[in-house]
């Protein structure tokens, strides 16, 4: 399968954030005709000062739903892995969205680790509590493309391996990675959190992170990056808004997990 990552730097303004998209999804199709898949980040839809929700809030299929699920459609493209914020029985959640070609929902995901953080990196203040924007998801999620079996994560998920293992025990053999890494965190941690979870698990990873500066609040990582089931990086970027390429191949996969068997014992 032919796919590729999208970098972008997302603000509050959804019309903005899809415009972006769009323009980047055109130049990714005429540099790889045969593309099939497109991988968003986390809140690549609205992003908000990380204090209160957005107000564009995905609600039931209204017009925010149907924004999401037309990239798709108009694209003829599976749009996978990207999260926006979404309002159900009174309460919000981060929420994955994973459409066909056709429009079809094919699974979403609720984010279940939600992010606090209070740190100091070079004078700089990082407070952020997740828990102030959004309730909690409590189910694993993943679905099929052919061969290929996804499982579905949201940035500060990379930091619970055990999630990944229970994804890989239901026959998960990509990860997506969703992201808005924060600057310290993601010096630190990012690019070892990926590899080991992409070698732990004999899988392909996509980890599509939020870049730059959203506001006065919020400033992302970015170095996107895909690795592939051996934990090699198979594309990777830096900083700015840049798309990633790759080609998955069940072969590659079968090939790692048949040179050791890394089923769980207990």
């Amino acid at each position: 399968m032919k796919i590729c990552a999208i970098q972008m730097n997302s603000t509050l303004d959804p019309n903005k954030n899809l415009a972006v998209i769009q323009k980047m999804i055109d130049e990714a199709k005429d540099k790889e005709p045969g593309l099939e898949a497109v991988f968003l980040p986390e809140v690549f839809y609205s992003i908000s000062d990380g204090k209160t929700p957005t107000t564009f809030l995905v609600e039931g299929e209204n017009e925010h739903f149907q924004k999401i699920r037309k990239l798709a459609t108009d694209n003829q493209v599976y749009l996978l892995g990207g999260s926006a914020a979404t309002r159900e029985n009174g309460k919000v959640y981060n929420r994955s969205y994973n459409f066909s070609p056709s429009g079809e929902l094919l699974s979403f995901y609720d984010k279940i680790h939600l992010f606090t953080i209070s740190l100091k990196d070079k004078g700089e203040q990082t407070i952020l509590d997740e828990r102030n924007l959004y309730s909690d998801g409590h189910e694993l999620k993943s679905f099929q493309i052919g061969d290929l079996n996804f499982g579905l994560t949201i940035c500060f998920d990379l930091r619970f391996p055990e999630l990944f293992r229970k994804l890989f025990q239901k026959g998960v053999n990509v990860f997506s990675i969703s992201s808005a890494f924060t600057i310290p965190t993601g010096k630190a941690h990012w690019k070892t959190l990926v590899r080991a979870r992409a070698i732990e698990n004999q899988s392909y990873v996509i980890a599509c992170n939020q870049w730059g500066r959203h506001n006065d609040d919020l400033n992302s990582y970015g170095h996107s990056l895909i690795v592939d089931p051996w934990g090699e990086i198979i594309a990777e970027c830096g900083e700015g808004e840049t798309i990633l390429y790759a080609d998955l191949q069940i072969s590659e996969i079968e090939k790692v997990r048949g040179r050791m068997d890394m089923s769980m014992r207990i």
